[in-house]
């Protein structure tokens, strides 16, 4: 620390708060600790009084917080993410279209093993919208040793993009509901509402819903009759019980569907299906999804429309954190539900 001349020290990191007071109007921080002065500054300080300043000297090998915090967040950016300006030594990271948030968990534990370092992040896999701060970065001390940062830089590297947000991609998806009681009209679908409403939050569109009897050929041909006409997913609903009637689980398999997963470790969601027909991801969907804000649905469907293969070790990854609480007031996703990393 060292003192100098008010216009000596543009481009020099300040030790102290300045307080502006202006009778009966303003009393606050007019400049803070670890402030870079600009010379655009240099006439408000005079204004305040002040003909000299308490500096900070970078010596070689030192970085300002604010220079460590954009290095840190250039570096850990991957596609789909907007930095924000350095603000008390932070820079936030935010979604810059609506998306699918990915973090590599792994890297972000070794960053955040870096003396000095802090890089704090949402959860990995979950849907975010545009403008949303999915991550933060800053130092702890005012500066640090560059060499910290170029550490951080080296993880990044070898583990880019550290965050990222998967834009989903427009399916045309297909809904076939089964159940004789649906079929004839006994009961009236309730599906069909609120999938075209989740599907259309992420940006996909329902083509058509075929309501079928429970019978095996008739829902094999309904699946490969969107297949036929270029869905990129198909949604079949209802008959994904034990019960001896339902049959949705034996017509996916019938369909040509390569099976990852029959049975999902959460709740609610647990009678889910997986399967991939002729390389297009067909889901078997419990009645939960109906009644439920947050189901099995919202972890598993949005990574597919985001471009993801699943495989069965993912699913089974679900199991820590798959336990819906079954809150009064649901926040999904502001909760921990499906949070399993």
């Amino acid at each position: 620390m060292k003192q100098v001349r008010v216009e000596e020290a543009v481009g020099m990191v300040l030790c102290h708060d300045i307080t502006r007071i202006v009778p009966g109007e303003f009393k606050g921080r007019a400049f803070h600790k670890g402030q870079r002065i600009q010379a655009e500054d240099i006439p408000l300080l005079k204004d305040l009084g002040k003909e000299h300043l308490y500096v900070y000297e970078l010596k070689e090998g030192w970085i300002h917080e604010d220079d460590a915090a954009r290095r840190i967040a250039m570096a850990a950016a991957g596609p789909g993410i907007t930095l924000s300006d350095p603000a008390e030594g932070r820079v936030n990271l935010s979604a810059s279209g609506p998306g699918l948030l990915k973090v590599d968990v792994e890297a972000l534990l070794r960053i955040n093993s870096v003396d000095e370092i802090v890089f704090s992040t949402l959860h990995t896999n979950q849907q975010v919208n545009a403008g949303r701060v999915v991550a933060g970065t800053r130092i702890i001390p005012l500066v640090t040793r560059e060499a910290n940062i170029a550490e951080v830089e080296k993880i990044c590297r070898e583990s880019a993009p550290v965050v990222s947000v998967r834009s989903f991609r427009p399916l045309q998806v297909g809904i076939v509901t089964t159940g004789s009681e649906v079929y004839s009209g006994r009961i009236e679908d309730k599906f069909g509402p609120v999938l075209k409403t989740k599907f259309a939050e992420l940006g996909s569109c329902v083509m058509g819903q075929v309501l079928v009897a429970d019978d095996v050929e008739k829902t094999v041909a309904a699946i490969h009759g969107f297949l036929d006409k270029g869905a990129g997913l198909v949604a079949v609903t209802g008959g994904m019980s034990v019960d001896p009637d339902d049959q949705t689980p034996a017509a996916i398999r019938a369909a040509g569907g390569e099976v990852v997963t029959y049975g999902a470790p959460t709740f609610p969601g647990a009678m889910f299906m997986l399967a991939y027909v002729k390389g297009v991801p067909v889901v078997g969907l419990p009645g939960c999804v109906m009644y439920y804000r947050a189901s099995v649905f919202d972890l598993v469907v949005p990574r597919i429309v985001a471009g993801e293969t699943l495989t069965r070790a993912d699913i089974v990854a679900m199991g820590h954190g798959g336990l819906c609480a079954g809150c009064p007031d649901c926040r999904y996703p502001i909760c921990p539900f499906g949070k399993n990393v």
